[in-house]
């Protein structure tokens, strides 16, 4: 079992920064990737970010440039760094944590682009 906590979210103006830290504890050795997915009422939750063991990153097009991934194995801990934001960023940003059998999820936390 993995569990992931979340943090950082929160209400920013249109062209502002944010960062998103989730923490794992559990089965850590058992961990491939991880990353940050993102969800909004009435839409399908979108994948955002995600790095693999090893550092390689995917983005979505429509993050690339603005938000960086990061990864801190001795602590366990992927960052989402999220620069320029605009108000089509505001989601529900989950975390997860893939392993062989299984995804783990975090509770999520809100992110608002709004001024």
């Amino acid at each position: 079992q993995v569990q992931l906590v979340e943090s950082g979210g929160g209400l920013v103006q249109p062209g502002g920064s944010l960062r998103l830290s989730c923490a794992a504890s559990g089965s850590i050795s058992s961990i491939s990737n991880m990353g940050w997915y993102r969800q909004t009422p009435g839409k399908q939750r979108e994948l955002v970010a995600d790095i693999t063991r090893g550092g390689s990153i995917l983005y979505s097009d429509s993050v690339k440039g603005r938000f960086t991934i990061s990864r801190d194995y001795g602590q366990n801990t992927v960052y989402l760094q999220m620069s320029t934001l605009k108000p089509e960023d505001t989601a529900v940003y989950y975390c997860y944590a893939q392993t062989s059998m299984h995804a783990f999820w975090g509770q999520g936390t809100q992110v608002t682009v709004s001024s």
